[in-house]
């Protein structure tokens, strides 16, 4: 086995050149050294794989030697939710909402998902921005759809929206002080309590509705009176927490997929019309720009609860490892010319954009449905939709968690 002394920086930020691909290290560490060491901010390293690979290790970030620095997400057993867990608590835990996102689920709210997209294109024909600098794509669009969606599943008003994506926002950033980052954690989590206790007298129709429920018949999850104890150290975890989990990523990943997507096929007018005239090209479309895009840089992370080998490398336990999504989605063995946009390649599906086994994303239905109501919108009701600004002037989210962008101004 190779071991290497001197590991590099982890590469987090997109390159100097085209803002859609991955850092250029990943290329070369794919042939030369699929799996590599890389420091962390704290000085501390872990083993970077950046292959297409199937690999089995820890998601719990209690466990020895998982990789947490630099994590916006917080440390050790704090909020750290079911996708931090193992089974049998992640099982368990999961379960309670795997049927709220199954396909048929979902399928069955297209027609809404529909219908809150043709509303909102309508206001942006209306927008007098249009001729002035442009509409913002992601305020307009792209940030409401999926927030609308998620808050209407939830049972969440969206009239908190703007309070909600202040925090996340505050959440998923890599550049803010750690207090700021736990006030925004404290105000969140407090909004939910409230919301939670609210509920309590008349549960609804909606999934807090129903994890109040469940909680009542199972005592699994626990409600806000009860969170001291819980929180000093039982096992159970509370309904404001599944709620806060489900909310973040229910929209903020979904909404930099439909910003990036949008400019991908802004700036790509042959598969645009290519789409236009075969609608039915968008399923396809909308798995190839997941595995083009891979909007989740800096991750996931694992630890290996066993010694495991790894293309000929031994990861011993208690070592963690990142697994760099944007490369294995652009490996060379798996997708022929993997740094070409094909929305006819025979095996995007194969993408690692939602991860991979037990963790797979809980809301990867509702995400494809979403991109594929929206992007065939667009195409169908702004064909002749353009960036606004220079490509040099779109400011990408490099200081976030989210690859996407900022702001996307466009106009027609």
């Amino acid at each position: 086995m190779t071991m290497f002394t001197a590991p590099a920086p982890l590469p987090v930020e997109p390159p100097s050149g085209c803002p859609f691909d991955p850092p250029a290290a990943f290329a070369a560490l794919r042939t030369t050294q699929p799996i590599s060491k890389i420091s962390l901010p704290d000085g501390s390293w872990a083993w970077l794989v950046t292959r297409h690979a199937d690999t089995r290790f820890s998601s719990d970030t209690t466990v020895h030697g998982y990789p947490l620095s630099g994590m916006t997400g917080g440390p050790s057993t704090r909020n750290r939710g079911f996708i931090r867990m193992d089974p049998p608590e992640h099982t368990r835990l999961r379960r309670m909402v795997t049927r709220e996102f199954m396909v048929k689920r979902v399928e069955a709210l297209r027609p809404e998902i529909q219908r809150i997209t043709e509303e909102l294109c309508d206001a942006m024909e209306r927008a007098e921005g249009r001729t002035q600098g442009g509409v913002d794509l992601v305020q307009a669009l792209a940030l409401p759809v999926p927030s609308l969606v998620i808050s209407l599943l939830l049972g969440v008003p969206y009239e908190d929206h703007d309070l909600f994506q202040g925090l996340t926002g505050t959440l998923l950033s890599r550049t803010v002080p750690d207090d700021e980052r736990e006030a925004a954690r404290a105000e969140l989590r407090d909004y939910l309590d409230r919301l939670v206790t609210a509920k309590e007298a008349d549960p609804g129709d909606d999934i807090l509705g129903r994890l109040i429920v469940e909680q009542r018949r199972t005592g699994e999850l626990t409600l806000p009176q009860a969170l001291n104890s819980v929180r000093a150290g039982g096992t159970p975890i509370d309904v404001a927490a599944f709620a806060a989990l489900l909310l973040i990523a229910g929209h903020e990943t979904t909404a930099n997929m439909i910003s990036l997507s949008a400019l991908t096929l802004m700036r790509d007018p042959a598969t645009a019309e290519k789409l236009r005239q075969e609608p039915a090209l968008i399923r396809g479309a909308v798995e190839e720009l997941l595995r083009f895009h891979s909007i989740i840089r800096n991750g996931p992370r694992r630890a290996a609860a066993a010694d495991v080998e790894v293309d000929g490398h031994l990861i011993r336990a208690g070592e963690g490892v990142v697994v760099a999504v944007p490369s294995g989605n652009r490996d060379e063995s798996v997708f022929a010319d993997a740094d070409r946009l094909d929305v006819c390649r025979p095996n995007a599906q194969h993408h690692v954009a939602f991860g991979y086994g037990i963790h797979q994303c809980l809301g990867q239905a509702l995400a494809r449905v979403e991109l594929q109501v929206v992007l065939g919108t667009l195409l169908r009701r702004f064909p002749a939709m353009r960036p606004a600004v220079p490509m040099e002037e779109i400011p990408f989210r490099t200081d976030m968690s989210i690859y996407g962008c900022h702001a996307l101004p466009v106009t027609w």
